[in-house]
């Protein structure tokens, strides 16, 4: 690949052919990563630490913290972030192959429809990482876990375990579900964007 290709496929990530795309690439490279990188790691980067079970013994508080996080947050997100931009990201990389100017891909009706699909899979990855989120993680940390370890050792059974800065993670939690809410709003926008500049130029015809 020569370093015109990558040129192109670096212009067309960070200049998508629509204004709700750029704002959305906006959006998404600087405000979601700053707050996930920064405030997320403040939130739950000692999070395993801090977790402790009653008795405060170290192979229960691993046990019952392993149940009460089967994946952690941060990487989830990571995850999320990484797993939506594969769709852009794909398209962009056909486009910088095929020399196609971004100006080019709503002119074009083959192009505006895969651009398009790279929209709705953006907007499916999206609900399915809120579904996952839901469930792995709910919509409010508690102050208090009760675990069942009775796998660990029989005479632990349930143990009350406390969840440190249970009130911090709330509010986190709900400003992930806010921004990924605000990203499928983006990407529906984008398409309806589309549909009209598309309409534009038929019109202009």
């Amino acid at each position: 690949m020569s370093l015109n290709y990558i040129k192109n496929f670096y212009e067309g990530c960070l200049r998508p052919p629509t204004v709700i795309g750029q704002f959305h690439t906006l959006f998404f490279g600087s405000v979601r990563m700053f707050f996930l990188g920064v405030l997320g790691f403040a939130v739950y980067g000692n999070e395993a630490l801090h977790f402790s079970c009653d008795p405060d013994r170290r192979e229960l508080n691993l046990y019952c913290y392993n149940q009460f996080r089967p994946i952690t947050p941060q990487v989830f997100w990571a995850l999320q972030l990484v797993t939506v931009l594969v769709p852009g990201a794909v398209f962009h990389l056909y486009a910088a192959c095929k020399n196609i100017d971004q100006e080019e891909i709503l002119e074009r009706p083959i192009y505006t429809v895969f651009y398009i699909i790279s929209v709705l899979l953006r907007i499916i990855l999206e609900v399915i990482a809120f579904w996952l989120q839901s469930h792995l993680f709910g919509f409010e940390v508690h102050p208090l876990y009760m675990c069942d370890a009775s796998a660990l050792e029989k005479t632990f059974n349930v143990t009350k375990c406390m969840v440190p800065e249970h009130f911090e993670k709330t509010i986190f939690l709900s400003a992930m579900y806010t921004f990924t809410v605000i990203t499928i709003l983006l990407c529906i926008a984008e398409i309806f964007e589309i549909l009209c500049r598309r309409l534009g130029y038929l019109n202009n015809q």
